[in-house]
């Protein structure tokens, strides 16, 4: 509504009222300043009816269940775009739940729960902020006291690079658990017939995560490839491979300075506190890690980066041990 519209309405629509809207004007959401939260928006104009429709107690037919789903399946996540605006749907078992803990370059709250398919891939998801407190705290308690393992819906859920390749929900994700779809029910059905092959294989192909016990972050049937391979590839990638790692320049900054909002870059050494004008606040610069290596196999050498927790974890400092001995002392990362 705008304009004379806002006043002409505000006596019309009450909260909690059902409504019959007739020849409102319906637009796509513009998608220039970000993702928008529903894909149509409604505007009120002064030729719109608006009829409200009269509570009734009769009983009403339930809905059927839905049943459209366009799922990701876990073997195809390698494939796409890692930390892109790619966003996927999921529908997997929750194996285990983490507890909730601070993470990131910002120490935000999340919480890592480890899901599987039927298949016993499995792959780290992160629930941030609120998903954790909410959506995390619902599957902590039903894990806690139902025999059954959880399967989830997860929809627009992001890729990342976060502890190796992983899941981690969005602003606008969203998690359902043990959803009544048909595709949903048939995997709860299949897990309780194969809870206790899922339980015992456990440890197979697993590799460590900080917070939770170990899991499998590379989907079974994945090949690995030699560097020279990697070039010559048709397309963008997520690629395995088997390499020796080299630092070979010593006097690399090992971390750069972002803001502590919007974490931009910033090319300076300086900490003082500056106005960001991404933020439009004033805030202050914090380190994070990176840094470049080389990885080396029989066939070639490339150079690939390390950032945040896996480069603190390599170097066993944290980023700002680092920004004191590199930036500044300026002497080389022992």
């Amino acid at each position: 509504m705008y304009a004379d519209e806002i006043g002409q309405y505000a006596a019309t629509l009450k909260l909690l009222n059902t409504y019959l809207i007739s020849t409102a004007r319906v637009k796509v959401s513009p998608i220039s300043y970000g993702k928008p939260i529903h894909q149509f928006y409604w505007i009120l104009h002064k030729e719109t009816v608006i009829e409200q429709i009269k509570t009734s107690n009769e009983v009403e037919k339930p809905l059927p269940p839905p049943t459209k789903l366009n799922i990701t399946s876990f073997d195809r996540i390698p494939h796409l775009m890692v930390d892109s605006a790619a966003e996927i749907d999921i529908l997997a078992i929750v194996f285990r739940c983490g507890p909730q803990k601070n993470a990131g370059r910002s120490h935000h709250r999340c919480q890592e729960i480890t899901l599987c398919d039927n298949q016993k891939n499995q792959f780290l998801f992160t629930l941030w902020e609120d998903f954790g407190e909410i959506e995390g705290h619902e599957i902590s308690s039903k894990m806690a006291t139902e025999t059954d393992l959880l399967v989830i819906l997860g929809r627009s859920i992001g890729i990342s690079t976060y502890q190796g390749l992983s899941l981690q929900t969005r602003y606008n994700s969203t998690v359902r658990v043990n959803p009544n779809y048909p595709q949903a029910v048939a995997l709860l059905n299949w897990v309780k017939e194969n809870k206790t092959m899922l339980l015992s294989s456990s440890s197979d192909k697993t590799s460590t995560s900080s917070s939770i016990a170990p899991m499998i972050v590379t989907p079974a049937g994945q090949q690995l490839i030699s560097i020279a391979e990697i070039s010559s590839a048709p397309s963008m990638g997520v690629f395995y491979v088997k390499a020796e790692m080299a630092i070979l320049d010593e006097f690399q900054d090992f971390c750069v300075l972002e803001c502590s909002g919007c974490k931009q870059k910033k090319r300076t050494k300086d900490r003082k506190d500056f106005k960001c004008p991404k933020c439009n606040r004033k805030t202050s610069l914090v380190p994070r890690c990176s840094f470049q290596i080389d990885l080396i196999d029989d066939t070639a050498t490339t150079t690939t980066s390390i950032s945040a927790e896996l480069g603190e974890k390599l170097l066993s400092m944290t980023a700002e041990d680092i920004f004191d001995i590199t930036c500044t002392k300026r002497q080389s990362c022992p």
